[in-house]
């Protein structure tokens, strides 16, 4: 089947852009890794939607009932040995002086636990795409040992990119009172708002919560693959909509030199070919935030680019209804870990209010990590120049340097 899109991107323009992610400056980069950031996709390598699956079936594809009066499934309550190998672990970290940014897999072993992580993120990337890990002693070890185990144990799911145009590599989901309406500006984790279905710019989001919001600020999480389901079975016309790439996508002025402000995509893709094995399926992916869909009227405005069209304004709606339909709800309590994928699951967030300055009480806190995975290391294999790439997606500004910072700033 030939892609939806018939605009070849030369290989040599490939070539440079791989060619110049392996130039980085050691100096900034020490271990020679560089996030790649947000690009256009390889518009030749989007397929239409006559080539995708009209129903899928699999461990990808979940319903809610089936997990939420099962725990056993997806929840799992650290052990006493657990934390014990991973406490000492973090402190002979600490205790070696490195900065968090230099954290890996070969620097912070885990013996025992390497085991069920590795299953753990065979489940993230190929089964269900979401798993809750318990009992994370975040107020007894505080913020920089918690920090440091966190960004320890995400180093055996993947590469931490950065987060936003500061560097970011370990991000914190916080209420700052920065203006949610603002929302061609303002980052919506950085606020108390409500956050719709979306999936972060990265193949696995981690968050670890350090204190909890006096009301809300719980988590949601949809298969998007069910989500797929349901709506090839009721509104197939809003499916064909989202495979074609005909969405601009904001960027809210985290962008490089010589980029644009914005990027023109779909919102659901078929994977690329494996080249070892050409018969393997090519999954359904789903890339999308109503955030940065919405965001754009500045352009739209000015002539520059569409605004949405009626029936474009339903799918948005639509998406959003059908995940509301199917979600899985969870609540984080603190010292809960939760790890979700960003290829077909999409996440949400119910809007909160902190408790008052009077309490004494913390703001809710969430840690949070965005993790690359390689497809040659086990990722999805996307129509993305910078799919092989080790620290692909996230968002990169020129060379700005990863930091990570113990609290939001």
């Amino acid at each position: 089947m030939a892609p939806a899109v018939d605009v070849d991107t030369p290989a040599d323009i490939i070539q440079s852009l791989k060619a110049k992610a392996k130039q980085v400056d050691l100096s900034i980069f020490p271990d020679g890794l560089k996030t790649t950031g947000q690009h256009p996709p390889l518009y030749d390598k989007i397929y239409p939607y006559s080539a995708f699956p009209k129903r899928i079936e699999g461990p990808t594809e979940w319903k809610a009932e089936d997990y939420a009066n099962n725990p056993e499934r997806w929840v799992h309550q650290f052990s006493e040995e657990e934390l014990d190998e991973i406490s000492r672990t973090a402190d002979d970290f600490i205790a070696l002086g490195k900065p968090l940014t230099g954290i890996n897999k070969d620097n912070f072993r885990l013996p025992g636990l390497e085991p069920a992580l590795i299953t753990m993120r065979r489940e993230l990337i190929n089964g269900k795409g979401f798993l809750l890990y318990k009992g994370f002693p975040v107020d007894e070890w505080g913020l920089h040992k918690s920090a440091v185990a966190y960004m320890g144990l995400g180093a055996y799911l993947g590469y931490p990119v950065s987060q936003n145009g500061h560097g970011h590599i370990l991000g914190h989901v916080k209420d700052l009172g920065e203006d949610s309406t603002q929302i061609d500006k303002v980052r919506i984790y950085r606020t108390n708002a409500r956050q719709f279905f979306h999936a972060d710019d990265c193949d696995i989001v981690g968050l670890l919560c350090i204190s909890k919001a006096e009301f809300g600020g719980e988590s949601d999480v949809a298969s998007i693959h069910n989500v797929w389901n349901i709506l090839q079975a009721e509104r197939p016309d809003v499916t064909e909509l989202l495979t074609q790439p005909i969405w601009y996508f904001d960027r809210k002025g985290e962008v490089s030199e010589g980029e644009d402000p914005y990027i023109k995509a779909a919102v659901f893709y078929l994977e690329t070919p494996d080249p070892n094995d050409p018969g393997r399926e090519q999954r359904v992916y789903c890339k999308w935030d109503p955030y940065f869909v919405r965001s754009l009227s500045r352009f739209s405005d000015a002539g520059i680019i569409p605004p949405l069209s009626p029936a474009q304004d339903e799918a948005v709606r639509l998406l959003e209804a059908t995940c509301e339909r199917v979600k899985l709800h969870m609540i984080l309590d603190v010292g809960d870990l939760q790890f979700v994928a960003n290829s077909h699951t999409l996440h949400a967030r119910t809007a909160y209010r902190d408790f008052g300055p009077d309490t004494g009480k913390p703001r809710r806190h969430l840690m949070r990590l965005w993790l690359s995975v390689p497809e040659d290391e086990g990722g999805w294999r996307l129509p993305y120049w910078d799919s092989a790439e080790k620290k692909r997606g996230g968002i990169q500004v020129d060379d700005t340097p990863p930091v990570a910072r113990l609290d939001a700033d």
